[in-house]
C-alpha cells in the first residue's frame, strides 16, 4: 500500500491499518464473489482504492456529511472514502445482493461504523445526501436524472452539493448538457502513474442546493 502513503503522507494509524487490511480482504472475497476483475486484483491499490481517492485530492468533507455511493460494485469509491473522512456518513448502493454482500462484509470486518451497505436502485433510496458519488456506472446524463432528487438543498461543506463522478476517456459530449454546472478535475494533476492520464473527477453542482 506503499502508492496510497506516497499521496497521502498524513494518514493515522488507523487509516494505514484498515487500508493494508484492504489488500487481504479483497483477493480473500474476490476468490468467492467475484467484485474486482481478475486481472486487475493485482492492481486494487492503484486501480481502485487510489483511484477512489481522487475524490479526496479534489474535496474533503465537514464532519456529518452524508454521501451516497451509486453501484458500488466492490465498494468503491465508498468505503476508501469512509476510511479517508471517518466522520462523514456514507451509504452503499447496488441493486446486485452478491456485492453488497461482499461490501457489507468488508466494512464490518475494517470496523467502519460510518459505512451502511444496501442493496437499491438509486432511484429507490429514501432520504437525500450532500453529495452523490459513483464511478461511471452509466452514461452521465442519465446518471443525473436517477440521483438529481436524492442530493439534499441544504449546503454546508466548501463544495456545492452534488454529484462527484469518477470517469476517464473522452466524454465532453455528455457534459455539454450541464456546461454552467460542471467542474472537470484531471487526476493525472495529482497521480502520476499512467493508469490516470485519462482520469478525472466531475463535480456536478446541482441547483436545488442553497446555503
Amino acid at each position: 500500500m506503499d502508492i496510497i502513503t506516497k499521496y497521502f503522507p498524513d494518514l493515522d494509524e488507523s487509516q494505514k491499518r484498515r487500508f493494508k487490511l484492504l489488500g487481504e480482504l479483497y483477493p480473500e472475497w474476490n476468490e468467492k464473489i467475484n467484485v474486482v476483475s481478475r486481472k486487475d486484483i493485482e492492481q486494487l491499490y492503484e486501480r481502485h482504492i487510489l483511484h477512489s481517492l481522487g475524490i479526496a485530492k479534489v474535496t474533503g468533507f465537514v464532519p456529518g456529511t452524508r454521501i451516497m455511493d451509486v453501484g458500488t460494485g466492490g465498494g468503491f469509491p465508498g468505503i476508501p472514502l469512509a476510511i479517508m473522512f471517518p466522520e462523514t456518513e456514507f451509504l452503499l448502493v447496488d441493486s446486485i445482493a452478491k456485492k453488497i454482500t461482499v461490501v457489507d462484509a468488508i466494512a464490518k470486518e475494517l470496523g467502519l461504523t460510518n459505512v451502511r451497505a444496501e442493496q437499491h436502485r438509486a432511484e429507490k433510496v429514501k432520504g437525500q445526501f450532500d453529495f452523490v458519488v459513483s464511478r461511471a456506472v452509466t452514461a452521465f446524463p442519465r446518471f443525473v436524472s436517477l440521483v438529481r432528487s436524492k442530493v439534499s438543498p441544504v449546503q454546508r461543506n466548501e463544495f456545492a452539493n452534488g454529484i462527484l463522478y469518477l470517469k476517464g476517456g473522452d466524454f465532453a459530449d455528455e457534459l455539454e448538457p450541464f456546461k454552467k454546472q460542471v467542474r472537470t478535475f484531471e487526476l493525472k494533476d495529482f497521480f502520476e502513474e499512467e493508469f490516470f492520464e485519462t482520469k478525472k473527477v466531475i463535480h456536478l453542482v446541482l441547483k436545488n442546493s442553497r446555503k
